[in-house]
């Protein structure tokens, strides 16, 4: 009996099925392949054999973003991605006149027409930027802590939506990163993300066309995700009804909106319909596969790419004795009775440490964003609680995204500006460095000194190229633990070319160099290779380094990855040969740190704290609202705002508001994107200039009345 084989090498997953001469299933598969396509579809082929698939007999059709190279090594008949779906839709659900397919890293739309008893095609794809795909949506639970088995289960209907952009997967982590320090509910967020997903597909790849019933929804997020089929059939219902398609019911809807069980084999299903039409891809074995695996790609690798971040084991080992400190060095709690607290509220982490009055550390502590920054808050003072017992709090100083919220809640003494943080962390370890660059989760700063004093920074938090947060997107996508990152990346031979630049195209990039072979270790390590292009040329937009001094400062998370580490020496030692380069000993931290010795220079001036203490804290008492009625009209952009109010015995309330506030209760109002923003509506612009009119009035500005006075017009006497 002749069997055919019809294979889908994917961007995140290889999957196949086979069947007899008749199109009838008799195995298939559904599996990660970890950027390792061949790897996984020669370990296919070995299983498939075993089974009875033969060489010289059976036939093979493959497709997907990886499928041209491999099907030339096997034998197999090449089908084009949409043909391959769209084969399998009019062969299975003839009635079918839109497919939506959302894949790992790409999404595609067909319309199927009629016309003249012909069914045409109309296809729009995109596959450079991997925004509104499953990796984005993966992404974004894993920032927030939701696990696979509650995505999967996570709802769209009923909750409050705010504007995620899905158009561009960095623009959208920067939207769920406000949304998470606006402590807006998780399951809000990804309802969030869900309508951004079928907003960016309905808007961008439909092209204005409007998608008919019925409608078939392909693809692992598309099946996995039910907030994501809600979304398509809500939205699709409106749509409908408001281009005069139809009224349809609920009921109705689901009728209209399929999605099949095996809607992951579709693409593999049209390579076996296609086989079973026409004659060819006669399988000629897996041995040319299996040559390319262990042999052929290193060869062709070393041809491409670059050496590997160290040349040998000597060299590796020599650099890790001179910066092992890098990830050796952490806090070890020492006893203290009187302490500076200092915390650095960041978008994927929360730090805090503490100081004695001789500016040692004696403590530190962290906490993994779980989305909301007063729980955050409260995370960290249990600890440092824990660590302090019946101790003291001299001063509290707080920095990183959520100090402008959490500054007055906490009753912190200073607020500081992150570039200051982080200079004065360095500068208390290098009192004569001429740069310090910090790179952090999802921004880089760059500071120019002289003398001990900023006189220039660079700063770049718009793209995620050059960051920890789109290193550790890539390695968590890879199945690689961030702890083994940089063993991994070590390990690496050779790397593959990449470009500097814009987060998006490096993701399309990294698809392409897994078309080409090159694996996870080898793909971080180029990733690691080019971050210094990112850190120095594209964000901090230096060209010449030499002009920058010769004693650099490394600190921020990032660099407590080795492999990172190494490629900034290099980078900068080919710029500035004689340049001395060290890494902060508790780069991490370096932005509470600065914080502690902010709030320790308040303390000794004033010798008082507005610290709240830790029972105020951990009983702090708060509600977050985003509806309708928190939307800022005060101009055309109509930001989509959250008032987070918080219960701290001295408010004044707002009876007054849309949203009203009882005496006793603070509000906060973050989401906006400009000052005026801050303020809610009419009633209480009006009450901030009677307040401004008072003041006005009791301190009058004498200068100006002075002014006013001496250049008054005076009319002659005659």
């Amino acid at each position: 009996m002749r069997l055919i084989l019809g294979i889908d090498v994917g961007s995140t997953t290889c999957k196949y099925v086979l069947t007899n001469q008749e199109g009838q299933v008799l195995d298939k598969a559904y599996e990660r392949h970890n950027t390792k396509q061949a790897e996984k579809v020669l370990e296919f082929l070995r299983s498939l054999e075993e089974k009875g698939f033969t060489p010289g007999r059976d036939r093979v059709y493959i497709t997907g973003s990886g499928g041209g190279f491999i099907g030339e090594l096997i034998g197999a008949r090449f089908v084009q991605e949409v043909v391959a779906v769209s084969t399998a839709v009019e062969r299975l659900h003839p009635e079918v006149r839109f497919v939506s397919e959302i894949g790992g890293e790409d999404m595609k739309t067909v319309f199927i027409k009629e016309q003249e008893g012909k069914k045409n095609r109309q296809v729009f794809m995109q596959n450079v930027c991997a925004g509104g795909t499953g990796t984005f949506i993966e992404k974004c639970a894993r920032k927030l802590g939701i696990s696979s088995e509650r995505l999967s289960q996570m709802g769209y209907e009923g909750y409050t939506l705010h504007r995620v952009s899905a158009k561009c997967g960095i623009f959208a982590e920067a939207d769920v990163n406000s949304l998470v320090k606006a402590g807006v509910p998780t399951e809000e967020i990804m309802a969030s993300l869900f309508e951004a997903v079928v907003y960016q597909n309905l808007a961008q790849l439909t092209k204005g066309n409007t998608p008919l019933p019925k409608v078939l929804l392909l693809g692992g997020p598309n099946l996995f995700f039910k907030g994501l089929q809600e979304a398509w059939r809500y939205h699709l219902r409106r749509l409908w009804k408001e281009r005069g398609v139809g009224d349809f019911s609920r009921e109705q809807i689901e009728d209209l909106v399929i999605v099949p069980e095996n809607s992951l084999f579709y693409a593999a299903l049209g390579c076996v319909f296609t086989a079973l039409e026409e004659e060819g891809g006669l399988y000629v074995g897996k041995e040319r596969l299996r040559w390319w695996v262990e042999e052929g790609q290193h060869e062709q690798k070393l041809k491409e790419g670059k050496a590997g971040l160290v040349s040998s084991a000597d060299e590796l080992q020599s650099f890790k004795r001179s910066y092992s400190y890098v990830v050796q060095n952490k806090v070890v709690p020492k006893r203290a009775s009187r302490v500076v607290i200092g915390c650095d509220f960041g978008s994927t982490t929360a730090k805090a440490v503490c100081i004695d009055e001789e500016k040692n550390i004696v403590f530190s502590c962290y906490s993994l964003s779980k989305g909301n920054p007063i729980e955050d808050a409260k995370d960290l003072f249990r600890q440092i609680r824990e660590y302090l017992g019946d101790g003291e709090v001299l001063s509290l100083g707080v920095t990183g995204y959520g100090k402008d919220l959490l500054k007055d809640v906490l009753g912190a003494d200073v607020a500081i500006v992150e570039t200051v943080a982080h200079a004065t962390a360095g500068l208390h370890f290098f009192p004569d460095a001429d740069c310090i660059c910090d790179v952090g989760g999802v921004d880089v700063k760059i500071m120019l000194l002289r003398q001990g004093s900023v006189v220039d920074f660079r700063l770049n938090s718009q793209c995620s190229s050059g960051n920890g947060a789109f290193l550790q997107g890539v390695a968590e996508r890879f199945g690689i633990p961030l702890s083994e990152l940089a063993d991994r990346a070590f390990s690496a031979k050779a790397m593959p070319n990449f470009t500097m630049g814009c987060g998006v195209f490096l993701q399309s990039d990294i698809v392409n160099q897994q078309r080409k072979g090159w694996q996870a270790e080898e793909i971080l390590a180029g990733l690691c290779y080019v971050l210094p292009l990112n850190v120095w040329v594209y964000a901090g937009n230096i060209n010449n380094l030499s002009q920058v001094g010769k004693k650099f400062i490394l600190q921020g998370g990032t660099h407590r990855n080795l492999a990172v580490v190494k490629a900034q020496i290099d980078f900068i030692k080919s710029k500035v040969p004689d340049a001395e380069i060290y890494v902060h000993p508790y780069s991490g931290e370096a932005g509470a740190i600065g914080a502690a010795l902010v709030a320790l220079e308040h303390h000794q001036k004033h010798k008082r704290t507005r610290f709240r203490g830790f029972e105020a804290v951990e009983g702090l008492t708060y509600r977050a609202t985003t509806s309708k009625e928190t939307v800022c009209h005060w101009c055309p952009v109509n930001c989509q705002r959250s008032f987070i109010d918080v219960y701290l015995g001295e408010g004044k309330g707002r009876p007054w508001s849309k949203v009203p506030l009882q005496e006793g209760w603070v509000r906060l109002i973050v989401n906006n994107a400009c000052p005026k923003g801050l303020v809610e509506d009419e009633s209480e612009l009006k009450a901030i200039k009677e307040q401004m009119e008072r003041v006005k009035n009791e301190f009058p500005n004498i200068s100006y009345f002075v002014q006013k006075e001496a250049f008054r017009t005076r009319q002659k006497v005659h």
